[in-house]
């Protein structure tokens, strides 16, 4: 794994060694941030379910102003923490210890771009999503990773489903604040 463009380009990422994880794929993270690439730079961004910060390194790397990466796993902060040391963006970090949905509960924050990256096989995508919804900014995005057969709502009360890709056996799903919405 590594980061793919932008000022850590190259730079390799470590992972968890966890079996049952799933970081996401070379193929996906290149292809959500070419849909992307445009609305990135200087963004406030959260990671959410952020495992080794892959996605959030990507973000930095790429012109976004801050990444806050929240994960509940000791483990991942340690290799989050190396990650950002070893690609030199520590700088533009939070790193946070937290179950996803305390933290969507009790920040006050809001981001341009949110990455919702849950274990698959759990309820934590639409949960996430309905307090996701209102920690955007008026033109933020929220960008789902989930497997091709979760069926999510087109709308939630301040977001809608803008485009949905398929990647194999992987969906990235796309909503935006409807406030942008013309």
């Amino acid at each position: 794994m590594r980061v793919i463009t932008g000022i850590a380009k190259k730079k390799p990422l470590k992972t968890l060694k966890e079996s049952f994880l799933r970081p996401t794929t070379e193929k996906v993270k290149e292809a959500m941030f070419s849909i992307i690439q445009f609305k990135i730079n200087s963004t406030v961004v959260l990671d959410l379910f952020a495992g080794s910060g892959q996605l959030g390194i990507e973000a930095i790397s790429r012109g976004a102003k801050c990444c806050t990466f929240v994960d509940s796993s000791i483990q991942a902060h340690k290799v989050e923490l190396l990650n950002l040391k070893n690609t030199k963006l520590e700088k533009n970090a939070k790193v946070i210890i937290s179950d996803a949905l305390t933290f969507l509960k009790n920040t006050k924050e809001k981001y341009d771009i949110i990455f919702l990256d849950p274990p698959f096989h759990s309820d934590l995508l639409i949960k996430s999503l309905q307090l996701a919804e209102f920690k955007l900014t008026d033109k933020g995005i929220i960008i789902c990773e989930h497997m091709k057969n979760v069926n999510l709502p087109n709308d939630f009360k301040n977001i809608s489903l803008q485009k949905q890709y398929q990647y194999g056996k992987i969906n990235l799903t796309f909503y935006e604040n409807r406030q942008d919405i013309v």
